[in-house]
């Protein structure tokens, strides 16, 4: 597994990718994580100026086969929802570089987040 060099990741395996001006971030489920979940037929998701901290449990996705939570890499305020995956959660799966989750903006506490080199070593010590 090679995990994209333009993204950074926790090891709870959310991926959150910058804007240029690094004020905002997306943030999504790695590839990784999807294939742990299987088929995901529903995601639940922060609102839309809620406060995140980094680490907690802000939301869940179900699959088939179990429920998973959703945990913050970063702190700071959901910005934007993306509604895509309300209504196709089975584009997580699908796209699972593409498809993001929440925006977050006022992003602090980042320091604890991997490279892509740093979270593939973390998934093959899991395995």
């Amino acid at each position: 597994m090679k995990s994209p060099e333009n993204f950074l990741y926790s090891k709870t395996h959310e991926w959150i990718k910058f804007s240029a001006d690094q004020k905002s971030a997306a943030v999504g489920l790695t590839d990784y994580a999807q294939k742990a979940q299987g088929d995901i037929v529903y995601v639940d998701l922060p609102e839309v100026g809620d406060s995140v901290t980094k680490g907690e449990s802000i939301g869940e996705v179900e699959s088939v086969k179990t429920v998973s939570e959703i945990y913050s890499p970063v702190s700071g305020t959901i910005a934007e929802i993306n509604a895509k995956v309300d209504d196709e959660p089975e584009s997580v799966n699908a796209e699972p570089w593409e498809t993001w989750l929440f925006k977050v903006n006022d992003i602090i506490d980042q320091d604890t987040l991997l490279s892509s080199a740093e979270y593939d070593r973390f998934c093959q010590e899991e395995q």
